[in-house]
């Protein structure tokens, strides 16, 4: 880039940053120890070497930046520390979501999915514009359930997602698990919203916990099942044949019921809602260990809500002591794998030459102890430090 300063052409070339740690994790299943990185403005120019580092991350692992496939930054507790379900002046959900988005960058989350709210449009374009700092989003900016139309209607609206700038379509094949997680929709809904989004070259991610509602998506050709609490084995290699991705969750469960009275008798959230969340946290171990053994492509979602937002790392966590993962496997979940969900394997999610310069660094070695990964001491996003 040149600019003119009184008639005197000046190159200004990328700033050169190099980050040094005590071991790194590539996001594809790969350690190295006592790695150095090269960036140069957003990218990874190279791997290796021995040029002086300008962060020395000593005692540190560093990993590409994390990645969270399913989020609700609009999702708040309102002044009387109860869940906010209602109505707000725009500028308002614009303020909380920008805070619970830059609490998940802090968090070491450089790039999450929002499914979805409209305000994620314009929080995703102020965040691109530097306006303001959070991580990359890609957002859906409504949902879609049995409500939303007949097959001709949900088609339209697919398309005019589209015209608006969603990057994916959300949609509710089956209830919550507080009421039981049965199929909602109609296989020919499905259908329709699956196979439109296919015609628009979208994404299509789909709520489903039992195994009815996500079979019906995974033949519709939607890309990505979130929950699955109650999924049988056939579904699971229907999952694997047909290259579905699968995004079980831990956090949001316990999330609800670490903040039970600030939930409990709003909607669904009753005491039979709680029970049945209860009730799935077994059953959220059982499938993840299920996929894995039937090797689905598993990534690293949270369905953060109102109470997670900047402790997203906490899934880590519980999928390693209570879903049996290895954490190599959790990280790369959370890396290249929720990356190629996204359609973005190859811009981010590994840490390689020519991918963006998202990293982040905790302290200690999560392979040793899961735990580390609370300990978020550095953070870049696309070349530019955020944390350290």
């Amino acid at each position: 880039m040149k600019f003119l300063l009184f008639g005197v052409a000046l190159s200004c070339a990328a700033q050169t940053i190099v980050v040094h740690a005590d071991r790194m994790l590539d996001g594809k299943g790969r350690m190295v120890r006592n790695a150095t990185v090269t960036i140069e403005g957003s990218k990874i120019v190279k791997i290796g070497g021995h040029a002086k580092a300008n962060y020395d991350l000593k005692g540190m692992t560093l990993m590409p930046g994390w990645i969270d496939t399913h989020t609700h930054p609009t999702w708040h507790f309102d002044e009387n520390g109860r869940f906010f379900q209602g109505r707000e002046r725009p500028e308002e959900s614009m303020r909380y979501a920008a805070e619970n988005a830059k609490a998940t960058l802090l968090a070491g989350f450089t790039t999450i999915q929002s499914l979805g709210a409209l305000v994620d449009g314009p929080l995703r374009d102020s965040i691109d514009s530097g306006e303001r700092e959070g991580p990359r989003i890609f957002t859906s900016l409504r949902q879609i359930n049995e409500r939303s139309g007949d097959p001709e209607k949900l088609r339209e609206i697919v398309r005019q997602l589209k015209k608006d700038g969603a990057d994916v379509v959300k949609l509710f094949a089956t209830a919550s698990i507080r009421d039981g997680g049965k199929q909602t929709m109609t296989t020919e809904q499905i259908d329709a919203t699956c196979g439109e989004a296919k015609a628009q070259g979208l994404r299509a991610v789909v709520h489903a916990h039992a195994a009815d509602g996500a079979r019906a998506a995974i033949l519709a050709g939607c890309t990505g099942i979130e929950h699955g609490t109650m999924l049988d084995d056939a579904t699971l290699d229907l999952m694997r044949k047909k290259g579905v991705f699968f995004d079980p969750n831990f956090l949001v469960l316990h999330n609800y019921i670490d903040n039970k009275p600030k939930y409990l008798g709003i909607g669904n959230y009753n005491d039979e809602g709680f029970a049945y969340m209860e009730k799935a946290l077994p059953l959220v171990s059982d499938v993840l260990r299920r996929a894995r053994a039937h090797h689905v492509m598993i990534v690293f979602g949270t369905d953060a809500v109102a109470g997670s937002h900047g402790r997203n790392f906490e899934e880590f966590i519980y999928r390693v002591k209570d879903g049996g993962d290895k954490p190599m496997d959790a990280i790369v979940s959370a890396t290249s794998m929720a990356a190629r969900s996204l359609r973005m394997g190859d811009k981010i999610g590994t840490i390689a030459q020519g991918f963006e310069a998202d990293l982040v660094a905790v302290e200690g070695n999560p392979l040793e102890d899961i735990t580390a990964v609370r300990k978020v001491a550095f953070v870049m996003k696309g070349g530019k430090v955020v944390k350290h």
